[in-house]
C-alpha cells in the first residue's frame, strides 16, 4: 500500500468521523463543488444542495436571533422610559402627602405594579403595623421590627425574587395573590434605621432573580434622596 494511498484512506476516515468539519469549511466545500463541474451521478450527493440547506438554517438562526435582540432591545428602552416618567411624579408632589399618593398610585400604575410598599424600621411597633397617615393610601407604610430590612433583603441592595419570604407582614390583605416582587434597601441618613421600597406584582414573572437590577438601583436611588427629603 502506498503512502498516497494510506493518505486518502485516512482522510476519508477523519471525514466520516466528523463530516459537519467539511460542511462548516466555505473553502472545502467550493474546492469541492468546483470538482464536481455539474456531472454529477446518480449516486453522488449534491454538495451545492446540503450547502445551501445549511446556510438557510443558519440565517434562520440569526433572524431569530436578531429578532430576540431587538425585542429585548425595544423592552429595556420602554422599561427606561417607564422609569423616568415615574420618578418625574415622585419629584413634583409639593408634600409628603402628595409623595405618598404619587408613590402608591402614580408611580404603581406607570411601572404596572400591583401594590407598592414602603418598610421603616420602628422600635416598640408591632410588625406590620401601618404608618401611612388617614386614608385610602395609610397601609402604603408599614412598622418592621429593628434588623426587618436586612432580614427581609438578605443583606443585599436590591433583590428580585418569586414568591414571598413574609409577604403577610408587608402586604397585608394583598399578599394572597403577590406571586413576585423587587425589594429595594433604603439608607435614610444617619442616625436613621435602614427602610426599604417594596414592589410586587401577581405576575410570578415579572421579577425574578435572573433580570437585571440597573433600572431598579437607579429608582431605588431617586426614591430613596426623594424620601430623605420629607423625612428631613
Amino acid at each position: 500500500m502506498t503512502g498516497q494511498t494510506r493518505s486518502a484512506e485516512d482522510l476519508r476516515a477523519l471525514i466520516l468521523r466528523d463530516p459537519a468539519a467539511v460542511l462548516e469549511d466555505g473553502e472545502i466545500m467550493r474546492a469541492l463543488i468546483a470538482a464536481g463541474g455539474g456531472a454529477l451521478g446518480r449516486n453522488v450527493v449534491d454538495l451545492r444542495g446540503v450547502l445551501l440547506e445549511r446556510l438557510e438554517q443558519r440565517l434562520h438562526r440569526l433572524e431569530h436571533s436578531h429578532r430576540s435582540v431587538i425585542a429585548a432591545a425595544y423592552e429595556n428602552l420602554a422599561g427606561t422610559h417607564q422609569v423616568h416618567r415615574a420618578v418625574l411624579a415622585l419629584l413634583r408632589a409639593q408634600d409628603f402627602a402628595a409623595f405618598l399618593d404619587a408613590a402608591g398610585r402614580e408611580m404603581a400604575e406607570l411601572l404596572a405594579l400591583d401594590v407598592v410598599r414602603i418598610g421603616l424600621e420602628t422600635a416598640g411597633l408591632k410588625p406590620g403595623t401601618p404608618l401611612g397617615p388617614a386614608g385610602p393610601m395609610h397601609d402604603l407604610i408599614v412598622a418592621l421590627a429593628p434588623g426587618g430590612v436586612d432580614a427581609y433583603c438578605g443583606g443585599r441592595d436590591v433583590l428580585l425574587r418569586q414568591g414571598l419570604a413574609d409577604g403577610g407582614l408587608i402586604y397585608g390583605e394583598h399578599a394572597h395573590w403577590v406571586r413576585s416582587e423587587a425589594v429595594m434597601r433604603l439608607d435614610l441618613g444617619p442616625g436613621r434605621r435602614p427602610g426599604m421600597l417594596l414592589v410586587a406584582a401577581e405576575d410570578p414573572h415579572r421579577f425574578s432573580p435572573d433580570q437585571g437590577t440597573d433600572l431598579l438601583r437607579f429608582f431605588g436611588g431617586v426614591f430613596e434622596l426623594t424620601l430623605r427629603r420629607w423625612l428631613d
